[in-house]
Parts: C-alpha cells; structure tokens; sequence
C-alpha cells in the first residue's frame, strides 16, 4: 500500500506529463510504489485535434486492445500487465464489451474507470494545464516522465525538440510492412545486394512481368484507409504509399521501389522483370521489412495483396504498413537503457512517443518506466531492463537498441524475442514463448518485492 502523502504545499516526486494510457499507467506504478505525483495533462482546457474530452485514457481510435490469448503476442503482452497490477488493465476487464478473445471495452466506461482510479489515489495530484518547458519541471520534481503520446502539443514539440535536437523527433509515420523471417519462402527470395557492393544483405522477391502486372492491378484495386482530418502528407512525396505510386503509370514501381537493376537472380542467371525487397530489421534477423512499402491499404487488403508476390505467399506480419501523425523520437540513439535522455538522466519517456505501436504498447511502457522511476527514487542501483525474455522486455530492448538509422515504431510481435530452441516445433513456439515470458515476469516481481519494491 502507499504510504501517506502530503501534497498540498509542496511539489510532488515525479512529474508524469500526459494522461494518456501510458502516462495513467506511469503515475499509477509510482504512486502504488509510495512516492508523489503530479500528473500534466492539457485537456480539456487545450485539446488536441483527436481528443473529445478531459478523461484519462480516452481512446481517439478502435476500442479493441486486441487478443486475450497468450499465444498471440498481443495477449501476453496483457498477460505480463495484469501480473504487474495494471491500471488500464483493471479498467479495461471493467468496461468489457462481448468481442469473443479480444478485449474490446465501452470507451467512456474505460477512461472514466481510469480516471476515477487516479483522482481517488492518495498520492496522485491532477494538473490540468499545459507544458511547454520541461527544464521547468524538473526544477520542481526529482524525475519527470513525458508520456504526451502522438498527437503531443505544438509547444512541448518544440520544447524537446530543442533538447534533442532537430533530427531526432519525427512527426509522421511512414511504416512498411514487416515480414516473419520463417514464413518467407527461401526457395524464391534470394540473398543479394544490388551490383553485388557490400553484403547480401537484402532478400530479393522476383516477380516476373505477368506477376508483376497483377500486383499493380491488385494495389490500384485495393480499398485504403482515410486520412483523419487533421493528418496532411503533402509534405512526403520521397514516402508517398506504394499504391499512390502505382497510380502514376504501370511501370513507377518497376523503375522505383521494384527495381530489378543490379540484382541477379542465381536461379536464372538474369535480372528479374521486378523485384520486392526486405531488409533485416533486428539483430535476431527474426523479422524482415518490406523496403519501400509505406502504405494507407486497409490491413486485410495489405495481407492479400503482400501475399501475391513471389516468396510471401504464406508470409506472417509481424507488422502492417501505416501512415499517419505520430510524434516520436529516435530513441535508440537517444535514451539510456533506462528510458531516459541520454543529457539529462531525470527525464524518462514512456509511451508511444518512445516508438511502440498500439494501446497497450503504449501502457506497457508507461508500466515499466514507472516502477524503474520508483526504483531510482528509492536510490537503489538500477535493475537490468526488462527481461528480453518478456513481449515488455523486447519491446523495450527495440525501442533503445535497434541499430541503424532506419527505427520505425513497432508493436508487439514474437518477432521481437529470442528465438527458441531448435528443437522446439514451429507449431509450439507461441506456447514456449508464452511459458518462458509469464515465468520471466513473475521472477521479476518477485526480486523486486525482495528487494523492497
């Protein structure tokens, strides 16, 4: 239980900014750990395009957080949660909705469960107004989290953007698809680099003209997503959609993203007609993207159309193309393995500003940065990251680890974790995944409440 906490003349521990899903669930770990919060959250007195509300949490886009079944990465990412005593969790099995294994929730039963399960906290302080300096806030608090998720204001925009830097806050989403290592069919894609400089270190999907044609056909064909009335992609004509592409002639993509020149095909000695390519996206090479596949088609049409090229007829996504607004930084080369900047290690990030995909991404990581702000408070050497070993502890290590300067925001997929044995059946990694997390995370919990947490 939380210790009793006197806020009224004083300012609070921490300093949570944002009171989205990941910052709720931040405040909620910190404060259930015994140390003062004061919670920032604009709304409603300035909203964003998106938001209706003031509530904590309000959901701007589905009300489905996905699977509950453990073998799917979404559901024991939500297993791992509810072993932590997640907030949003609690809320969302509150104001559940019939959605057979999903988890779909009543929108205003959610947030206002959320909300009322922060204002009631002892150790919680509400602060309803907007942040624009954060060299402000930490003059008042011993850490600061900002958790001001995508559609972050204008002015905290340019309050980190002068702490970090110009080039490390990105303000669209340009996602291609990414591809599961094992469903790629490695009798077609072939290893090359184009004109044979460096490495073979792309997989090239060959499309004769035939095939090529009916993927054009196939893309022209597919229905897409509409863009929100606040999203302009004007500005993004080196990423436009592959499908705005193709409307521009027959052959804009065999002279572009498909280009064929330089990459032989060992198996007929020739360049192909096209060619598709994926790049290895993490160091386990467990997950491929497809290069140059940004998209606005809806996901099952990505899913049909993807899967009519060469080699990923049977191809697992690990993630789907999107594009939209999306405020977040380039966190590998800026924040610690503590989810802190690397300038300034009292200000921590969580949510999907950090660079996970999703609702309960989002939560995930306000949850974990929340009980490792709590362990710095309490000045005790930090703990390792999450185990990489749990769907918390991979996305984690992706969001501070990943190499290169291609980081894009992913969601929870096994792609992200260790891979198994090699004597574990293909049709029994999700459960040996889900055993070995679950048991991971409950060995966490353990040490920490040895440990005094």
């Amino acid at each position: 239980m939380p210790k009793e906490i006197d806020l009224a003349n004083s300012w609070a521990d921490v300093g949570v900014v944002g009171a989205g899903l990941a910052g709720s669930e931040a405040a909620w770990q910190i404060a259930q750990r015994g140390f003062g919060v004061d919670l920032y959250e604009m709304r409603p007195g300035r909203s964003t395009e998106a938001h209706h509300t003031g509530e904590a949490a309000e959901l701007v886009c589905s009300n489905s957080f996905k699977s509950l079944n453990q073998e799917n990465a979404h559901g024991l990412l939500k297993a791992e949660m509810e072993l932590q005593g997640s907030v949003i969790l609690e809320a969302a099995r509150a104001a559940a909705l019939p959605a057979g294994q999903a988890l779909a929730v009543d929108r205003e039963q959610f947030s206002r469960r959320v909300t009322q399960r922060l204002e009631e906290h002892p150790a919680i302080r509400w602060r309803r107004e907007e942040v624009s300096d954060l060299s402000l806030l930490l003059t008042r608090h011993r850490r600061v989290v900002v958790a001001s998720g995508p559609l972050t204001s204008p002015a905290l925009s340019q309050a980190l953007q002068r702490m970090v830097g110009q080039g490390f806050l990105y303000f669209y989403d340009a996602i291609a698809p990414v591809v599961m290592a094992d469903s790629i069919n490695r009798q077609v894609a072939y290893p090359a680099a184009r004109w044979d400089k460096g490495g073979a270190d792309y997989l090239n999907c060959p499309l004769n003209k035939e095939q090529y044609h009916a993927f054009v056909e196939a893309l022209l064909s597919a229905e897409t997503v509409p863009l929100q009335t606040f999203e302009d992609l004007r500005h993004f004509e080196g990423c436009l959609p592959i499908e705005e592409l193709a409307r521009r002639g027959p052959m804009t993509l065999a002279h572009g993203p498909l280009k064929p020149a330089g990459l032989t095909n060992p198996a007929t000695g020739r360049w192909p007609f096209a060619v598709a390519q994926l790049r290895q996206e993490n160091s386990q090479a467990t997950l491929w993207g497809l290069v140059g596949f940004q998209t606005k088609m809806t996901w099952p049409e990505q899913q049909r159309v993807l899967r009519l090229i060469p080699g990923l007829e049977q191809a697992e996504f690990a993630r789907l193309g999107s594009m939209h607004r999306n405020t977040f930084l380039q966190s590998p080369g800026l924040l610690t393995q503590e989810m802190a900047l690397k300038t300034e290690p009292r200000l921590h990030f969580a949510g999907q500003i950090t660079g996970v995909e999703g609702y309960m991404e989002s939560a995930a990581m306000g949850l974990a940065v929340g009980r490792r702000v709590a362990q710095a408070l309490r000045e005790c050497p930090w703990p390792p990251p999450p185990a990489p070993d749990t769907m918390i502890g991979a996305l984690w290590r992706y969001v501070t680890q990943t190499a290169g300067e291609g980081f894009q925001p992913m969601n929870a997929n096994f792609g992200l974790m260790d891979p198994p044995p090699p004597d574990i059946a293909k049709t029994g990694k999700k459960a040996w995944w889900a055993q070995r997390a679950l048991g991971a995370m409950a060995l966490s919990l353990e040490q920490e409440r040895l440990g005094g947490g």
